[in-house]
C-alpha cells in the first residue's frame, strides 16, 4: 500500500521505451486494493490507468489501458501478488509484484504482449514515497 515512484535507472523495459515517469498509488479496498497509475509516457503524453479488485482471481474493469480492459488479482504470499490483465477473454499480460522485506522497494515483472503485438518482458523497480 502507499505511493510508489518508478526508478527508471534500475528498471528494464523490453521492448522500450520506458516511460519518463510513473507514479502508482495503492489503497486498501475491501478484500483487495484500488490502484491508480499515472504515466508520463516516453513521448511526453500522459496516461492514467485505474482498477479496484479483490484478491479472488475474478475479473474487474481496468480503465485507461490500451492493452487490457479487465484485471484479476491473486495474493501469492504476504509480499507477493499476481495480476492478470485481459482484453476480452484473452490474457494480455501478467504482472508479478514483490515488495522488499524492508517495504521500501517494489519490483514488478511484466510478461505478455503489448498493444502492438510485441512480446513484453519488463522488470520495473519502484521506490516507496
Amino acid at each position: 500500500m502507499g505511493t510508489w515512484k518508478l526508478n527508471v535507472a534500475k528498471s528494464k523495459y523490453s521492448p522500450g521505451p520506458a516511460p519518463q515517469a510513473l507514479t502508482v498509488k495503492v489503497e486498501p479496498s475491501g478484500q483487495g486494493e484500488k490502484v491508480i497509475a499515472e504515466f508520463v509516457n516516453a513521448d511526453g503524453t500522459r496516461t492514467t490507468t485505474q482498477y479496484t479488485a479483490n484478491f479472488d482471481g475474478k475479473d474487474n474493469p481496468l480503465t485507461g489501458s490500451q492493452m487490457a480492459d479487465m484485471v484479476s488479482l491473486k495474493r501469492i504470499d504476504a509480499r507477493t501478488t499476481e495480476r492478470t490483465d485481459k482484453k476480452g477473454d484473452k490474457v494480455a499480460q501478467t504482472l508479478r509484484r514483490v515488495v522488499s522485506q524492508d517495504g521500501k522497494t517494489m519490483t514488478v515483472t511484466t510478461k505478455g504482449t503489448n498493444a502492438q503485438g510485441q512480446a513484453v518482458n519488463n522488470v520495473v523497480v519502484f521506490e516507496k514515497q
